[in-house]
């Protein structure tokens, strides 16, 4: 009955929003020839870049709708020309819709009446990538997802080697490992750009949200050059990044590898990837899972590689809280809230790590984005208050991105603000005892929109900067009220 069945799924998607899922539970399991076909939706595939893959032409998939701005993506690999056709069924009490992208344009198909299922197929002419978004006219709760299309054998997920030749000093490609997921856009044979200058790396830090196309196709084509090899790391199964990366900065490759075990990220193959890329990028998801599978291996080794021999590493969202020197690691417990975790100098959300990289100009920092959009800026006075004083805290709004080069000078590009927070000669920490609000006082931020910049080593900067203040024992703890 659809009662039932809505009931079943809805405590499921509530459990599965709540608790902290395991890295190895994030991928299906795969057999040495092709992935396990996707059954439901990732929990964070509410854009293109973040769609859940996987996807098998005619299996039903489940999913839900939770509120009036949730919407879900997903990608699946078309092999010829012929034709997609979408059913979309849910509850009746319901009204969502559904629209079919390619890999770059606008809508070629589109389910929008209120039909119970949501029916319609289109013909293309092309294989690829293509797109399929899930949205609510009205209501919430489940539905069940089913896609036909032209789909031939599924995607390699190891027991192979890739045939690939010696590169630039790296040696000859590993033979890639059994349940390694990767997609592979490009000649996965090394380049060797001519531009790298060692000991001059560049970080590039981003809020999550929309990603900043001219964070990629300046500010790290810049640093590089239009021929550089790109690795996208992740933990759950999506391959959004590569046709938008390779056409945004004309790689010579790229490639997304779905990296959520420590034998993973242990394996030759993945270090070979990564060390061998002149641009890593670190998708959204949980920089937790990431920490946990990836700290002290030889992912993270190439990690460093990267940086040190002149290229750029960056993340959104949870890739961005993972390049600082110290990192909010919420293991196992739920997010901090700004609200709450003023109210308690060693709240239960609030738990710190050492982070796994060493970029100079990120030394003494703890990140943090969504910035503006979830009102961080006591959790983030917070996380300042429990670090030493020559800590400062580096926030991202979504849509926003920092190009944090090797010398410190840092330059915003995107739609919104960069905030920097750090001790002054007048803050003054009042009150931080465990069991009691905070008490803060007089912390310096500094505000910076798109094209301005900072120094990170000085401080030195053409922003607005101004003192703010936190008082946990308050409803309206900020002051000055509006401290954005």
């Amino acid at each position: 009955m659809k009662t039932d069945k809505a009931a079943e799924f809805n405590l499921e998607n509530k459990m599965k929003k709540l608790k902290q899922i395991s890295l190895a539970g994030m991928i299906l399991a795969a057999s040495t020839v092709s992935m396990a076909c996707t059954t439901e939706e990732t929990a964070s595939n509410n854009s293109d870049r973040d769609a859940t893959a996987g996807i098998c032409s005619g299996t039903t998939l489940q999913g839900s709708i939770s509120n009036r701005r949730d919407v879900d993506w997903f990608s699946f690999e078309v092999t010829s020309a012929g034709t997609i056709s979408v059913t979309l069924d849910h509850d009746s009490r319901d009204d969502f819709d559904w629209d079919l992208y390619p890999a770059s344009g606008s809508s070629i198909a589109s389910g929008s009446t209120s039909q119970i299922p949501e029916t319609g197929s289109t013909s293309v002419s092309n294989a690829g990538t293509y797109y399929l978004k899930v949205s609510r006219y009205s209501g919430t709760g489940w539905y069940d997802l089913t896609i036909n299309f032209p789909q031939g054998s599924g995607g390699d997920t190891g027991g192979g080697n890739t045939g690939g030749t010696d590169g630039c000093g790296y040696g000859a490609i590993p033979s890639k490992p059994s349940g390694l997921t990767e997609y592979v856009t490009g000649d996965i044979n090394d380049v060797c750009p001519s531009g790298l200058i060692a000991g001059n790396g560049a970080s590039l830090l981003m809020g999550g949200g929309s990603d900043v196309d001219n964070a990629f196709s300046q500010n790290v084509v810049n640093h590089i050059g239009s021929s550089m090899d790109t690795v996208v790391l992740r933990a759950d199964d999506s391959n959004g990044y590569n046709s938008y990366l390779a056409s945004l900065m004309a790689s010579d490759s790229v490639i997304t590898l779905v990296v959520d075990s420590r034998t993973l990220a242990n394996s030759d193959y993945v270090e070979w990837l990564v060390k061998s890329a002149e641009f890593v990028f670190v998708a959204g998801g949980d920089q937790s899972a990431y920490l946990n599978a990836w700290e002290n291996t030889k992912l993270s080794a190439a990690l460093q590689h990267v940086y040190d021999k002149g290229g750029v590493i960056g993340g959104t969202s949870a890739g961005m809280a993972v390049m600082g020197s110290t990192m909010y690691d919420p293991d196992g417990i739920l997010g901090a809230v700004s609200s709450e975790v003023v109210t308690n100098y060693c709240h239960s959300t609030l738990n710190f790590s050492q982070g796994m990289l060493s970029v100079p100009a990120l030394a003494n920092t703890v990140t943090d984005t969504h910035f503006y959009e979830r009102d961080r800026m006591g959790r983030s006075m917070v996380f300042l208050a429990r670090q030493a004083t020559n800590h400062k805290v580096i926030a991202a709004s979504e849509g926003t991105s920092l190009f944090v080069e090797a010398d410190g000078n840092a330059t915003v590009v995107g739609s919104y603000e960069i905030y920097v927070l750090y001790n002054g000669t007048s803050s003054n920490l009042q009150q931080g005892q465990c069991g009691s609000p905070v008490i803060y006082n007089n912390v310096n931020r500094v505000k910076l929109l798109s094209g301005q910049s900072i120094n990170l080593n000085t401080l030195q900067h053409n922003g607005d900067e101004i003192e703010i203040s936190i008082d946990g024992r308050n409803t309206q703890f900020y002051s000055p009220t509006s401290p954005y």
